[in-house]
């Protein structure tokens, strides 16, 4: 594999010592410069001061959930969200003479960065057969052009429906309602290359898909741990829930093969102590653990429990919530047993007495939480690894009760809500049912297509239409050749988009350039101005209502866009009030309100401050999964490894980065300045590979016989990972995933375990530190 297209040439890289804190003035200073880089002052003050506010503009970012209404700051944002708002506000623009200067081509060939700092997209664009160029096109015309293709299909299940968590609520159920009609479940979504391994563990063992925990248990948690997870970057206002937490009294252990800033010291710049002061330590132990060594971690922390069970019966387990609330108790006991010290301590890199402290810390906690993101998702065991830890939670009733539960902690705005929606390719029948009885169609009951399954589809000439609803697929996805050159094997392919990604350079026969009002901005249909919803990591669904003009004339909502191609595709087949629900959105939450449970009464609950709390039947004691009780579940141990002379890399986001759109080139808690194409590798490695700092490699990747994977032209950085180890950015390092290594049951891309080797490249080295 040669550089993908794209991607940034190499710049000059400096290097300084990572940081050992996070957020405080920089933060709000880096937030400040780079809104008034995008946007003027006063559409920056419009868009920050209505952020994450009753009636207000949720944050596009992360999932995070916000405090209740009477405990709001007035900024109630983080650095990245601030980044986030004013990138989709910005005032650069892009219409048909942009495009008429640059070809697909050359658009393919510019990076990242450069194609989302063009600004917002303006007008339908279409680029047609033979052509390598997008021209303009009516909206009139663009819909019948995709409706003719639609109608044109052999089956449904040659389309496929794509989903971005940036996407509401409202516009979720319209268009898998519009899959479903058209009689397909091919919906794949953000959520299949993130959490679908959560999703599947928790579901078998607590019979729920989501979280249970609200912000209020982390205030009030004894006990928090924080694993595979970068909050400081990834979910910064995390780290306001966890100094709360501190000030009540928790402590907090930190799990992840690199240290982050963030979980280090806070600075809170809304606080004094956060300007002025020390900040708040958050981590009070870091556990330095190697790449995928986190099921071994829980497999050796709950053998401690059962042992310290074993000296002081009935003292250590929650005995009486295990007869009465659990499933597979002493299978799971018996299995625990047999798992081998040497084992856990090679495949965590940690010493006994390390997890022997954490034995002790749990033991004095009586409310326990324990955090995940990515860093556990993308190997493949992670469905595993989430069973233990539910294991974890069970052993001392750590599940149900107030200041205790799982988190997993969603990265992008609405991904859970697209879920509650109905963006799956596997609903289960009682959604469908509910489907049939509400609007008088009998949706498909085959499973359709997540997004790996997409890509092979694709590749295999299965697939002839191909639309995303926000997103940028082609470079969220892994093994990125395959994925592009899978991509173009379509016939047709169309993106709704606010800003210019790589997804729109990478084209089916026919390509379409479908431009959308984003979320700041004003939304006005024939019954008047609308808002839409969203709902964040704690199950908490609210409103979110843009107060911007929009960046064009020409836009159209998500929901108008879909509700008119629905109406020219499906011609009245099925009894759905399309032009009702694009004249006003409340039509659609009435339907959804007799459809999903817990949001009945839609339209009056969620406008009321702090909008709805779903109900999540763990909190109450019940458990909707095959044996109605909670599961403990015995679990093969695992543990990756590399041949010698190789690393177990993990990719990761910098902090100046969104999902896959870098904002710039550097990664300030990192210490990586002026470039991307870096690769952190632990000092003793670096010598014992000969290598040293600065050296131009490149990337490849093993797996299996497939032939190898290159990512060409990275510098390697000396950096505090595990021995062993080694971490790079995405999307650049997206080429080095096959497509084919996937997690066990979720079929989620293993991004944080791909087996690498580092081979020089003759090109001097270019890297100062200070």
């Amino acid at each position: 594999m040669k550089k993908a297209p794209g991607e940034e040439p190499n710049e000059a890289l400096t290097v300084t010592p990572p940081k050992k804190w996070a957020a405080g003035v920089p933060a709000v200073a880096h937030a400040l410069e780079y809104s008034l880089e995008e946007t003027s002052v006063r559409r920056t003050g419009e868009t920050l001061l209505t952020m994450n506010q009753v009636g207000g503009i949720d944050c596009p970012g992360c999932a995070w959930a916000d405090p209740s209404p009477g405990d709001r700051h007035r900024n109630e944002y983080c650095e990245n969200g601030a980044k986030h708002i004013n990138d989709e506000a910005t005032s650069r623009r892009i219409g048909a003479d942009f495009f008429r200067e640059h070809t697909v081509s050359e658009l393919g060939r510019r990076s990242d960065k450069w194609l989302n700092q063009q600004g917002r997209l303006t007008e339908p664009m279409v680029k047609r057969p033979g052509s390598d160029s997008y021209e303009p096109i009516s909206w009139h015309d663009a819909f019948d052009l995709l409706a003719s293709e639609l109608t044109s299909l052999d089956s449904p299940d040659e389309a496929v429906f794509y989903t971005s968590g940036r996407a509401s609520n409202e516009a979720a159920f319209v268009l898998q309602l519009f899959a479903r009609a058209l009689g397909t479940n091919n919906l794949p979504d953000c959520s299949n290359m993130c959490h679908e391994s959560s999703g599947f563990a928790l579901h078998e063992t607590l019979g729920t898909g989501k979280g249970t925990v609200s912000l209020d248990d982390l205030h009030h948690a004894d006990l928090i741990f924080v694993v595979g997870q970068n909050p400081g970057t990834n979910h910064p206002r995390q780290l306001s829930a966890l100094e709360e937490a501190k000030r009540n009294g928790a402590r907090i252990i930190a799990v992840n093969p690199l240290p982050e800033a963030g979980l280090l010291r806070f600075k809170n710049p809304q606080k004094p102590s956060g300007v002025i002061g020390k900040g708040t330590q958050i981590a009070d132990r870091f556990l330095h653990i190697r790449n995928g060594g986190d099921l071994a971690l829980f497999q050796g922390i709950n053998r401690l429990l059962l042992e310290a069970e074993d000296s002081r019966p009935g003292e250590v387990l929650a005995r009486d919530f295990i007869e009465s609330d659990t499933k597979g108790f002493e299978e799971f006991a018996a299995h625990a047993r047999t798992i081998e010290w040497n084992d856990i301590l090679a495949a965590t890199g940690l010493g006994r007495e390390e997890i022997e402290q954490v034995r002790d810390e749990v033991m004095g906690s009586q409310r326990v939480i324990v955090c995940w993101a990515m860093g556990i998702t993308q190997h493949k065991h992670a469905v595993p690894t989430i069973r233990e830890i539910v294991n974890f939670l069970l052993l001392r009733g750590n599940v149900g009760r107030a200041g205790t539960g799982a988190c997993p902690v969603r990265g992008h705005s609405n991904v859970q809500g697209d879920r509650t929606m109905g963006i799956w390719e596997q609903m289960p029948d009682d959604f469908l049912d509910s489907l049939q009885e509400e609007f008088g169609f009998d949706p498909p009951r085959a499973h359709g297509l997540d997004s790996v399954n997409t890509i092979r589809a694709m590749r295999e000439g299965r697939i002839k239409f191909f639309i995303a609803l926000a997103g940028n697929f082609v470079r969220a996805a892994p093994d990125s050749e395959v994925t592009e050159e899978a991509m173009r094997t379509c016939r047709l392919t169309a993106h709704i988009s606010t800003k210019l990604n790589r997804s729109h350079t990478v084209c089916g026969e026919t390509a379409l350039i479908l431009p959308t009002l984003g979320r700041t901005e004003v939304d006005i249909q024939a019954d008047g101005e609308q808002f839409v919803t969203v709902e964040n990591s704690m199950s908490e669904v609210h409103t979110t209502q843009g107060r911007l003009k929009p960046a064009s004339p020409l836009l159209l909502s998500e929901i108008s866009i879909l509700c008119r191609l629905a109406r020219r595709t499906l011609d009245g087949t099925a009894d759905i009030p399309w032009e009702e629900f694009e004249a006003d959105y409340g039509a659609i939450r009435d339907h959804i309100s007799h459809i999903v449970p817990g949001l009945h009464d839609f339209n009056r609950r969620v406008t009321r401050p702090g909008g709805i709390q779903l109900p999540n039947a763990v909190n109450e004691g019940v458990y909707h999964n095959d044996v109605g009780k909670a599961l403990f579940t015995a679990n093969d141990f695992a543990m990756l490894q590399a041949p010698e002379g190789h690393l177990l890399l993990q990719t990761l986001r910098s902090h100046d980065q969104w999902n896959t759109v870098p904002y710039t080139s550097n990664d300030r808690y990192r210490g990586i300045h002026g470039s991307r194409r870096v690769v952190l590798v632990n000092p003793e490695d670096v010598a014992a590979l000969g290598l040293s700092a600065g050296q131009h490699v490149d990337l490849v990747s093993v797996w299996r016989d497939d032939p190898d994977r290159r990512a060409e032209d990275f510098r390697v950085v000396p950096y505090p990972t595990t021995r062993g180890c080694a971490a790079a950015y995405y999307p650049e390092t997206n080429v080095l995933v096959p497509l084919d290594s996937v997690a066990d049951k979720s079929n989620q891309p293993t991004s944080k375990a791909i087996v690498v080797r580092l081979e020089p490249v003759a090109s001097p080295a270019s890297v100062s530190t200070g």
